[in-house]
């Protein structure tokens, strides 16, 4: 085991499941070159191309259409939504289709996406630093993980990944810089 920061740990998952399965790809603001507003998908763009490294315009309701859309044909994306505050722009998309699509169609489509996004006070402002976990625990049909230490970040997010219904993964900014050890 190495010692690893959070925010490396969520990389390094995105980068192992990538390389294991070329239906894994990245979707949001600024995940491309920039490797995204915390880090957490850095280096990726350049190792596997604009095609499964994606940046998006500034819409988190059309995201999470992409996203949706990809899945249901069979890909797996993983959004990151840059801050946990601008999930209510696509809870419709969340609540009433992503959650819902394994059972309006009998279980004949599934719904395999990973949604990330950061959460947590930092300073940041008033829409930079709300914690909305205990909104999206109470919907049917979608997963919420919330990974406290960096090696439950990288583990769950690989099973998240891997996993054939939508999870939200939500981490907390604070611990983007905490170290820990990780296999």
């Amino acid at each position: 085991m190495t010692e690893t920061r959070y925010i490396k740990a969520i990389n390094q998952a995105l980068d192992e499941e990538m390389a294991r399965d070329a239906s894994v790809f990245v979707v949001g603001e600024d995940v491309g070159a920039s490797g995204g507003a915390f880090g957490g998908t850095a280096g990726l763009f350049n190792k596997y191309g604009e095609l499964r490294v994606r940046d998006t315009p500034i819409s988190e309701a059309a995201i999470m259409g992409l996203a949706l859309g990809a899945a249901l044909k069979g890909l797996r994306p993983v959004v990151e939504i840059m801050f946990e505050d601008f999930l209510p722009m696509c809870m419709d998309q969340i609540v009433n289709q992503v959650a819902k699509t394994r059972y309006m169609f009998g279980g004949q489509f599934a719904a395999p996406l990973v949604i990330r996004s950061p959460g947590g006070g930092l300073n940041a402002g008033p829409q930079h630093s709300q914690s909305l976990e205990a909104w999206f625990a109470h919907i049917p049909g979608l997963k919420v993980v919330v990974p406290a230490t960096p090696y439950d970040a990288k583990g769950l997010l690989k099973s998240a990944i891997r996993d054939d219904n939508p999870v939200l993964f939500l981490e907390h900014k604070a611990l983007y810089a905490m170290k820990g050890e990780v296999p």
